[in-house]
Formats: structure tokens, C-alpha cells, sequence
């Protein structure tokens, strides 16, 4: 059975999550109604939604060929499908609002929710055959550099150390001075990932965009498709995390983005198995001394 047919199609809720950056404001009006409430949306015309909503038809319309639909119809139709499957994702609204009178246990709750969805929707809408170019690019590469900052610096690190330790010699760089000097000397034969979980990040973007320039494949690891970032990326590899109150790119994200590498790295290790086992051997050994036992 192929990838395709195993994997199932990313959820509609973390489509509408992914495209709420580029959305004009009535369709932004629309998508928080669909989060809001999908089965009163699925048990809508599309004239009850559009006043509902404040907006009109062709707003409507555009909403769903947005979310990669052919119109309303199938916009209700995939919304009834997914609230029949009982999908943890549409309770409590996202599953990812904290309210002044929640309990911890409330809490936990949704912040297990939340990261639990991440990773099945990162996985369902991860593009394969994207992941596959990043592999092959970073397997083949001269030099690998590594962009990111705050949060998912501490993601770059986690990916730079794996690919150490299988004895591929990769560079973090999360100040955008050394970022910028690095990528400048970059050329073709050259990977440039850049993470950011916004894809809005000025530290992160201007720095594969110059790597771009000089020739360098460029990977993006961003939860959102149409950002910056993704835009001028040669490779883009999608995470699907809900900001929580208060977490904005908090922990689900860099979940999310270290499922995403996970894979790149064992995608690269499985591809030449020999160096990689014998660098993970002999790694392992230097360090066996320092265990207890």
C-alpha cells in the first residue's frame, strides 16, 4: 500500500489553522465561525453562514476554494464527515482555549489535546515527496546550515547534533549577523534549513533568502504554507500546531517541527545506513566510559 493511501487526509481544521495569516477579513470571520461551531456551519446554507458571518456569497465561496474545496457544498459535506468521526479537534471549540476557570486537570487536557493533534495532523499533511527532495538534498550536501531563532533554535540544535552523531557536519545559526555571513558563502552543492513556526520570522527568512541567492537549496519548516518563509523556500515542510492561549508557537509547535525533522534525519541516516550506523556506533562509544553503567 503506498504513503498515500496509508495516510489520511490532513484535518479541515488544521487546513483553516495553516491559511488564517493570508485570510482577508470576512473569510477570517467565516473560519472562526467554522472552529467555532462546524456543525452548526455543516447545518448552515450558505446564505445563514454568510449573514451569520457579517459577509457575503462570493465570500463564502472564496473561503472554501481557499481550503483547497470545489465550493460550499463540499465544505458542509467534509464538515459533517469529520464531526461524525467524533474528531477530538472540534471539542471545546480548537481545543485550544485556556479560560480563567479552568481547572489544571482542564489544562492538561487541552495541552494534551493539542499536542496529540499536532503530530497526527503534522504527519497527515506532511508532503511526502517534499520530505523526500530534503532528504536527498541534505544527504548530497557540501555544507548544511541551520537557521532559527527563540524557540525553534532549540529544534535547529536537536537536528544539528542527530546529523553530528551519523556524521553529517551541520551549523546552527541563531543570530541573524552570523546567519547572514554564513549564508553568503554558501553556493550550489549547499542546504539551507530555515525554521520558524510563524514563517514570519525577519531573523530567519532574510538569511535563506540570501542563501537562495547564492545558489544553495533552501528547506522551510513553518506551520504555515503561504508565509514568507515558505514563499521563497525551494523545499517547504508543513507542521499543523494550534497556538494555545498564551503559547503562540509554544510546545505542539515545536512538537510538530520535531516530528518533521525526526523524520529528515532518519530519512538521511536510512539512505547511506553504513556511514551512519558506523558513526553512531563509534559516537556511542566515546562517550560509554561516562555512564554509570
Amino acid at each position: 500500500m503506498s504513503a498515500a493511501a496509508e495516510t489520511p487526509p490532513p484535518s479541515l481544521e488544521a487546513r483553516i489553522h495553516g491559511l488564517l495569516p493570508v485570510l482577508s477579513p470576512a473569510q477570517t470571520r467565516i473560519a472562526a465561525e467554522v472552529l467555532r461551531d462546524p456543525a452548526a456551519v455543516a447545518g448552515s446554507t450558505i446564505g445563514q453562514l454568510a449573514v451569520r458571518c457579517g459577509t457575503s456569497l462570493p465570500s463564502v465561496t472564496r473561503f472554501c476554494i481557499a481550503l483547497g474545496l470545489s465550493g460550499y457544498a463540499e465544505l458542509r459535506l467534509t464538515l459533517a464527515a469529520e464531526s461524525g468521526r467524533n474528531s477530538p479537534g472540534w471539542v471545546r471549540g480548537s481545543g485550544a482555549s485556556v479560560q480563567p476557570d479552568d481547572s489544571l486537570d482542564d489544562i492538561l487536557q487541552t495541552l494534551l489535546r493539542a499536542d496529540s493533534l499536532a503530530l497526527e495532523d503534522t504527519v497527515a499533511a506532511l508532503d511526502v515527496r517534499e520530505l523526500s527532495r530534503a532528504v536527498h538534498a541534505i544527504s548530497d550536501a557540501r555544507r548544511i546550515d541551520l537557521y532559527a531563532v527563540a524557540g525553534s533554535a532549540s529544534v535547529a540544535e536537536d537536528l544539528r547534533l542527530r546529523l553530528h552523531r551519523i556524521g553529517r557536519g551541520a551549523s546552527t545559526w541563531n543570530d541573524v549577523h552570523t546567519a547572514l555571513a554564513s549564508s553568503v558563502l554558501l553556493g550550489a552543492g549547499d542546504v539551507a534549513v530555515g525554521i520558524s513556526h510563524s514563517g514570519e520570522t525577519v531573523e530567519v527568512v532574510e538569511p535563506l533568502t540570501r542563501a537562495g541567492l547564492q545558489g544553495a537549496t533552501t528547506v522551510a519548516v513553518t506551520n504555515y504554507p503561504r508565509s514568507p518563509l515558505a514563499e521563497i523556500a525551494d523545499v517547504v515542510l508543513v507542521t499543523a500546531a494550534r497556538d494555545i492561549t498564551f503559547r503562540t508557537g509554544g510546545l505542539s509547535g515545536r512538537h510538530a517541527q520535531l516530528i518533521v525533522l525526526d523524520a529528515l534525519y532518519l530519512g538521511v541516516a536510512q539512505r547511506d545506513y553504513t556511514l551512519a550506523e558506523q558513526s553512531f556506533n563509534a559516537t556511542a562509544d566515546a562517550v560509554a566510559h561516562h555512564r554509570t553503567r
